[in-house]
């Protein structure tokens, strides 16, 4: 069961599940950003985390003390996925959807209609218990055709990406429920 929206510590309710971001945007327009404090707590990151991965380049680089909407977006699509991924694959595949993370030009689709595209994959995969490959794909087809209008260009490159996300959030989860039943098997020792 989905308890957060994904990337985020935001509990999950019925109104994230068409738009996920619009429940963040409404923050980031009334204060012009997020504080890495602020930020910190939106994500359950260390600062030192989300440094980081500007150092590395998988985020822009902030301009002032605030951390604009594109970058907030950046960092949720990789925090989805890290319970399941390495952090350099998954700045591949953000690089593969993309491309530059400065360059917005070279995009598949905007980062806001990718993270919310993903979140109803997420919800949908979860509503459905899917974990087969089969249904997964379906899942995918179904949500890209509904998105059509947010997709600049090759759709297939995307759904082959979308695929890796949503399994990788799947897999994440599973990963977490494995080991709570562990820690709980340790503890009896």
């Amino acid at each position: 069961m989905i308890k957060f929206i994904p990337g985020t510590t935001i509990k999950y309710t019925e109104q994230a599940r068409e738009s996920a971001f619009s429940l963040i945007s409404p923050v980031l327009e009334a204060t012009g950003g997020l504080t890495l404090s602020q930020l910190s707590k939106l994500t359950g990151l260390e600062g030192s985390t989300i440094q980081n991965w500007i150092k590395r380049g998988w985020v822009s680089s902030t301009k002032g003390k605030k951390y604009s909407e594109k970058q907030v977006l950046r960092i949720l699509l990789i925090n989805m996925l890290r319970g399941a991924m390495k952090l350099e694959s998954i700045a591949n595949l953000m690089t593969y959807i993309n491309g530059d993370v400065e360059d917005t030009s070279d995009d598949i689709i905007d980062d806001i209609a990718l993270y919310n595209v993903l979140c109803r994959m997420i919800f949908t995969a979860e509503d459905k218990k899917a974990f087969e490959p089969q249904d997964i794909n379906a899942i995918i087809s179904d949500e890209l055709k509904k998105s059509q209008a947010d997709i600049r260009s090759d759709a297939d490159k995307l759904h082959k990406a979308a695929y890796v996300a949503v399994m990788a959030y799947r897999s994440a989860y599973i990963k977490s429920e494995m080991e709570k039943v562990l820690e709980e098997i340790v503890s009896s020792l």
